[in-house]
């Protein structure tokens, strides 16, 4: 089990994620369960980047296996545009809190009606 720990905590948060999605009403709870599948999504990334006894990528003698650095860099980069898009759904909650007077999605959608 212990081998397969990170593809266990993936499956968890990622299903734990889509479930808050799915589930909930609330536009607030809805963008948590969005930013624990994406979290899901980083850590399954870099998961499959480690390479078991690889060492940084310097040159040196005797040393033939290395990681490779750039899924890291582009999980830090999807970070970075993560808490951006999140920051913009909040935002986006925030605007229509003020319009609708409330974020429970049944509400805005009787208030339409």
């Amino acid at each position: 089990m212990m081998g397969h720990f990170n593809s266990a905590v993936v499956i968890i948060l990622m299903m734990v994620g889509l479930y808050i999605v799915i589930a909930q009403g609330n536009l607030i709870k809805k963008l948590v369960g969005l930013t624990l599948f994406q979290t899901s999504v980083f850590i399954f990334y870099i998961s499959m980047a480690n390479v078991e006894g690889g060492t940084a990528p310097i040159l040196a003698q005797g040393i033939t296996l290395y990681s490779n650095p750039l899924p890291h860099a582009l999980i830090l980069t999807a970070i970075v545009v993560g808490i951006a898009t999140t920051a913009v759904g909040l935002s986006l909650v925030v605007r229509i809190k003020a319009a609708y007077g409330c974020i429970e999605e049944d509400e805005i959608e009787a208030s339409e009606n």
